[in-house]
């Protein structure tokens, strides 16, 4: 099916969905890890692992084929929900702490030796069980603040980041790297209006890159530098990027090099309305991301506003969404004679958001006054088909 757009939709869509940054698409992921969260680079191969519920395993990925290579198997670990990987000089670490509603008390990172990993496709790990401090209320209020998918090395620390689906923000962790059970220290916090997903910090270049989403699945990275010296984890410069991916679950971020970076998205799909977003891996170049904005072109004279009347003819199955010349309303021109039987708002989550029935739709408006910024899929039933067509309010 397609859809024509006017150009004056596509001007208000696309900055969002990207930026002066770039992004390099390398390769859809295999489907073994199709729900691909972690990632380090280690031995010239990428390593990653899937989410809740799958395997305890470990995959190396090839940086040419993108193909799977080897299969490391965990024998006394559960993936209760694993969500990222760290390492150091002798160890890589997994982090068993996914925790959307904030129930868990069995979090845990397990550590394997990276000798045994390298010598045997089976091997067992050691463990490292952590609680939060100032957790006291484990029951289950829906998405919570104690949810995490981020973890680093520091020094002689694991640095946990949190997952805040409520504050929009992370805190910071601090664990011991040795086996047992230990209190996760709180050291910083940084309110970065995103939910992080994944953390890498490259001691090359002593910058610490966060990734993660926002809630209209917008793709960011977030780098600060923090030296061995430093008490904090967050400094105050701090680069916020949008990458140009358009919309992706990004899960995972690693370095290379000192100036190179993978990250990875997981498979994303909603029926209503319908997205479906491919497992992806993708590389970066930390001197593109950090380099500066140029300066800003003259304002371009504005562009009339459309008139729908003399737009052409549409054709039967054909739908057209305009900027309305009211503040806060699109509008729409449709060629499908069949009546409307509703017509609903949805956000990338695939939450609906605004509906109204056809018997009460009185004209070709749609108010978007109660709407936050951000993308939406505006969405028409008939009789005996649906049609959805994203657009952006700002």
């Amino acid at each position: 099916m397609k859809f024509r757009f006017f150009l004056s939709i596509l001007i208000l869509w696309s900055p969002f969905l990207f930026s002066q940054e770039n992004a390099e698409v390398l390769s859809i992921l295999p489907s073994e890890v199709s729900e691909t969260s972690g990632l380090i680079f280690h031995n010239g191969k990428l390593v990653t692992h899937n989410d809740s519920g799958n395997t305890s395993q470990l995959f190396e990925i090839d940086t040419v084929s993108y193909q799977i290579t080897r299969i490391v198997t965990i024998t006394n670990a559960i993936n209760t929900d694993w969500e990222d990987l760290a390492q150091d000089e002798q160890y890589i670490y997994i982090g068993d702490f996914g925790n959307n509603l904030g129930t868990r008390t069995d979090l845990s990172i397990y550590r394997i030796n990276k000798q045994d990993y390298d010598e045997s496709d089976s091997v067992s790990a050691e463990v490292i069980s952590f609680s939060y401090e100032d957790q006291t209320d484990f029951g289950d209020t829906g998405n919570s603040d104690w949810d995490a998918e981020a973890f680093f090395v520091w020094n002689d620390q694991l640095i946990v980041l949190t997952k805040q689906w409520k504050s929009n923000g992370t805190d910071a962790y601090a664990i011991p790297k040795t086996p047992g059970q230990h209190i996760a220290t709180k050291v910083d916090s940084y309110a970065i209006e995103g939910l992080v997903t994944g953390a890498t910090y490259n001691p090359f270049s002593n910058v610490l890159f966060l990734i993660g989403y926002s809630a209209t699945l917008g793709p960011f990275t977030a780098s600060f530098e923090i030296l061995s010296t430093n008490t904090s984890i967050f400094s105050d410069e701090v680069v916020k990027t949008t990458l140009n991916i358009g919309l992706a679950q990004v899960e995972a971020i690693t370095y290379s090099d000192a100036d190179t970076y993978f990250f990875s998205s997981e498979f994303f799909s909603r029926t209503t309305p319908s997205i479906t977003l491919e497992s992806t891996l993708f590389k970066f170049d930390v001197t593109e991301v950090m380099e500066p904005e140029p300066e800003p072109e003259p304002e371009p004279e504005p562009e009339p506003e459309p008139n729908p009347d003399l737009e052409p003819e549409l054709g039967n199955d054909e739908i057209i969404l305009y900027k309305s010349r009211l503040f806060d309303f699109l509008e729409y021109k449709s060629g499908i004679e069949a009546p409307i039987i509703k017509r609903s708002i949805f956000d990338p989550l695939g939450r609906e958001v605004q509906y109204i029935l056809g018997s009460d739709i009185e004209d070709n408006r749609v108010d978007l006054s109660t709407l936050q910024n951000g993308i939406y899929y505006l969405t028409f039933y008939f009789s005996d088909s649906k049609k959805s067509i994203p657009f952006y309010k700002d």
